[in-house]
């Protein structure tokens, strides 16, 4: 089991963005968070599950070497969206 907060693994990743496959499912979660953010409980779910249970709390550093930092969970999750980087970790 892994630890509540931490990111999920590879093969993790490759479940939980299998239905995120094609361009238009992918754009419609990303509608989601871009319409209600991360109070909408669709979307804290999610979060959730992305991350074990639990919305990491800010700030969060990821992968990504020009943009390293982002103030919440939320704010790294909308740039992944608009960035279509769905696999970026923290």
């Amino acid at each position: 089991a892994q630890q509540p907060g931490t990111p999920l693994s590879d093969q993790e990743y490759q479940q939980f963005f299998k239905f995120l496959q094609n361009t238009i499912q992918a754009s419609s979660a990303c509608r989601l968070r871009e319409l209600y953010g991360c109070r909408n409980s669709l979307v804290q779910r999610l979060d959730e599950y992305e991350n074990h249970g639990v919305i990491p709390p800010g700030p969060i550093c990821s992968e990504l070497p020009g943009n390293p930092f982002f103030h919440n969970f939320c704010t790294f999750s909308l740039y992944r969206c608009i960035m279509k980087k769905y696999f970026l970790k923290v």
